[in-house]
């Protein structure tokens, strides 16, 4: 508990400011809105700094392409607005070959990066970067069930930020769970009504 506390006081402006904007960032992605990029945008420029700092190399790799992904989602939500981007269901079987798919590569890369770094959390840390890269293309796309990948991603990644030191952020990442839940409620697919498409016919 001493040790909890420690990490508190001891963060920094830098992560307190980073903490916010993600916050905000999922806050405005659940109500689909679009300022939920530029915050995206503020809050991974600073985490990806961060995270180099504290020997996370596949993290700031991560947080670099959230930067690249912020202006690819602000972007594609824009130039959607007339036409409200539709929120969308992959089905069962599409999902569960992405993810056989995301865990042999993730494995792959962290056998690949083992030879080359003595980065301690390096498999977990490898699991994490892979499943987030998939699943914010699924939030620029708006597939629902994002948050369900969300929700196992945050835990994960709660526990090794704890684990680094990282106390308000691993914080953050325990909120983000609540957040995902939250979301994949928002997010709910609207019916087609059929009458509407015989008078549109």
């Amino acid at each position: 508990m001493d040790s909890f506390v420690a990490q508190l006081v001891a963060t920094s402006w830098q992560e307190g400011i980073a903490v916010f904007f993600a916050l905000a960032y999922v806050w405005l992605a659940a109500r689909q809105n679009i300022w939920c990029w530029p915050s995206a945008l503020l809050s991974t420029g600073i985490y990806t700094w961060l995270f180099w700092s504290v020997s996370l190399p596949f993290h700031t790799g991560l947080n670099f392409y959230y930067l690249i992904m912020a202006v690819y989602g602000l972007i594609k939500w824009r130039n959607n607005q007339k036409d409200t981007l539709a929120v969308q269901s992959w089905p069962l079987s599409r999902h569960i070959m992405s993810i056989l798919g995301l865990t042999i590569g993730a494995f792959v890369l962290s056998q690949v990066a083992k030879s080359v770094l003595d980065a301690q959390y390096l498999y977990l840390d490898a699991f994490i970067t892979v499943f987030s890269v998939f699943t914010t293309v699924l939030v620029a796309h708006k597939v629902r069930e994002n948050w369900l990948y969300w929700i196992v991603i945050n835990l994960f990644a709660a526990y090794l930020y704890f684990a680094k030191d990282l106390a308000l952020t691993g914080i953050l990442f325990l909120c983000y769970t609540g957040f995902a839940i939250y979301g994949f409620v928002q997010w709910r697919i609207e019916p087609v009504n059929p009458k509407s498409q015989t008078e549109g016919a």
